[in-house]
């Protein structure tokens, strides 16, 4: 990478990483911290644990289609006020209606489709995979460190704590993305990397899509619901809110030792199997959950086996999604996928949330297990996606292919070039979209079709 594309690298991995931790941090001290709010209940708690989703998965994709008419810079600085004003609504909040309305405005900030479109019109074609990635490593970097701070901020300086430390690292956000990434002097193609509205309802009825989203969606409603329970079980075995974070590094660094050895184990399995491994997994964790007498020692294997299953379906789906859209639709693709789990997110708070309140903490658990079933029922027959990799070739000429004869012909000399598995060209866009093998695809022959 060159030094332009190594700096928008690491300020949007940072943009990335400051904005997660403030939506993390407080997932796995809301449901102690929130007893001290007058209004406080078990539905509240999950609402304000889980609320960020609600809007998160209703803009997600309205932001990104917002991005190609204002400009992507433009609505990153709206998204992010946004989330700094939830975050101080949170910080002020003497109620649990007011923290949940906050948590509810700090997703509204959903720009995750901007930053990376703006990650891909800022560096070249052979680059883009690197900052991709660095941006991806990022956002896992975050949970895991959110996790563990969360509980120590807050045992320090209480929940409030953590929405004004949020407030000011999002505000230190928009620096980096002024000064730190280049304002680019036309946005990339970005039918792989933004939702195109017309494609939306296509792709929602295909059927590995449509399992995958309603998987993310179970997902992350059972790790909601993970973190509107496990707190409290912690404090029923004695430890402080500021302890848990003793609990969490044993799960998480575990966990991740186990995902090593479920992917090799997975390597040569079917992806429904594999799948209703880790679910299995997760099963196992909430199963202990049940268990009449809970200590550390159980809750910490319990925890362990579920995020065992977690990290391994969280790394997976993306990637299949990824490998299953069409060419030029990846963009629309992950944004129906994020809003499903983002929804998933919303979803699990509203469920443990009621249940807890209404039949007792045992039975949201129950309830869990019943959705870890749906889950198995629904990944069966899933098949194993092969690795692909996707071009965008710009057509400077847009005039020449205006007619959809010349458009009809260039798609069908790019389908005769060895490698390539599917073609769309955009006209509108002045795009060509490839989905290729490495093996025997020629990237100059492509280029000199364009030519």
């Amino acid at each position: 990478m060159n030094p332009q594309e190594t700096r928008a690298a690491i300020s949007l991995a940072l943009v990335y990483v400051l904005r997660m931790l403030g939506l993390f941090m407080v997932i796995p001290v809301l449901a102690i911290a929130a007893v001290d709010y007058p209004d406080y209940s078990p539905l509240f708690v999950g609402l304000a644990i889980g609320g960020y989703g609600l809007t998160q998965a209703i803009l997600q994709i309205p932001m990104g289609v917002l991005s190609d008419k204002w400009g992507r810079k433009p609505v990153i600085y709206m998204g992010l006020c946004f989330f700094a004003l939830g975050s101080l609504v949170a910080a002020n909040a003497d109620s649990m209606a007011m923290l949940t309305l906050g948590r509810i405005l700090q997703g509204a900030g959903a720009i995750a489709g901007a930053i990376m479109a703006l990650a891909a019109d800022v560096t070249r074609e052979s680059e883009r995979a690197k900052v991709m990635a660095i941006i991806g490593v990022s956002i896992g970097f975050s949970f895991y460190v959110a996790l563990l701070t969360g509980p120590i901020i807050a045992g320090l300086y209480g929940i409030q704590g953590i929405f004004w430390i949020t407030a000011v690292l999002t505000i230190c956000c928009l620096p980096l993305v002024k000064f730190g990434v280049p304002t680019p002097k036309e946005s990339s193609p970005s039918g792989d990397a933004l939702p195109q509205l017309s494609q939306l309802k296509t792709l929602a009825k295909e059927p590995s899509l449509w399992r995958l989203n309603i998987s993310v969606l179970t997902v992350h409603l059972l790790i909601t619901c993970f973190f509107v329970q496990v707190p409290v079980l912690l404090t029923e075995v004695n430890f402080g809110l500021d302890e848990h974070w003793k609990i969490y590094t044993p799960i998480l660094f575990v966990s991740v030792l186990i995902l090593v050895m479920l992917m090799k184990l997975c390597k040569h399995l079917q992806t429904s199997t594999s799948f209703i491994i880790s679910l299995t997994l997760m099963a196992m964790g909430f199963g202990l959950f049940l268990l009449p007498e809970l200590n550390w020692a159980v809750i910490i294997i319990a925890g362990t086996l579920f995020f065992a299953g977690f990290n391994y379906m969280e790394a997976h789906m993306p990637v299949m999604v990824s490998s299953i859209a069409p060419a030029g639709k990846k963009g629309s693709a992950m944004g129906i996928y994020a809003s499903f789990q983002f929804f998933g997110a919303f979803l699990g708070g509203v469920i443990s949330g009621a249940l807890t309140g209404w039949l007792g903490p045992k039975l949201a658990l129950v309830a869990c297990l019943i959705f870890i079933v749906i889950a198995m029922i629904i990944v069966w027959g899933l098949q194993k996606t092969t690795k692909v990799k996707r071009v965008t070739l710009t057509i400077e000429n847009r005039d020449s292919f205006q007619q959809t004869s010349n458009k009809t012909q260039l798609e069908s000399d790019f389908g005769k070039l060895e490698g390539v598995q599917e073609v769309l060209v955009d006209v509108e866009k002045r795009a060509v979209y490839l989905k290729v093998d490495n093996k025997g695809f020629d990237i100059e022959k492509a280029k000199a079709l364009i030519s």
